[in-house]
C-alpha cells in the first residue's frame, strides 16, 4: 500500500502563495488517483482538488478554481498543490489522499490512504 506525507504548509498573508507537496512511499504513485482536501476548525472536511494517475484530468472545488493548481510528478512520487491569491477562508489543515483507482473523484469516501495533514494559515 502507499503512504503519503504532506509538507509545505505555513503562515502567509492574504494574497500570498504556498506550494504544498505530498510525497508517497511504499508503492509507485502512478497507480493512484490523488486528491487534496482541507478541514477548518469546526467544519467538515471538504474537497479541494484532484488529479488522475497521469495528470491528464484535474478537478477543482469552485472555491479554489483559478487560484489553485494541482500537479504531479510520478517520477518523483510527488503530488503538488500550488495555491495563489490565498484568502483567510483558505485557512485549514490540508490533507493529501490516494485512491486505488486511476481517475478523478471529489468525495473523501473514495480515498483509501491519507496523510497527517499540514496546516495552512492565511492572515488578513
Amino acid at each position: 500500500q502507499v503512504r503519503v506525507v504532506e509538507s509545505g504548509g505555513g503562515l502567509v498573508q492574504a494574497g500570498g502563495s504556498l506550494r504544498l507537496s505530498c510525497a508517497a512511499s511504499g508503492r509507485a504513485l502512478g497507480w493512484y488517483g490523488m486528491g487534496w482536501f482541507r478541514q477548518a476548525p469546526a467544519k467538515e472536511r471538504e474537497f479541494v482538488a484532484a488529479i488522475s494517475w497521469n495528470g491528464g484530468s484535474t478537478y477543482y472545488a469552485d472555491s479554489v478554481k483559478g487560484r489553485f493548481t494541482v500537479s504531479r510528478d510520478n517520477a518523483k512520487n510527488t503530488v503538488y498543490l500550488k495555491m495563489n491569491s490565498l484568502k483567510p477562508e483558505d485557512t485549514a489543515v490540508y490533507y493529501c489522499a490516494a485512491r486505488s483507482s486511476l481517475d478523478v473523484r471529489s468525495s473523501w469516501q473514495d480515498y483509501n490512504y491519507w496523510g497527517q495533514g499540514t496546516q495552512v494559515t492565511v492572515s488578513s
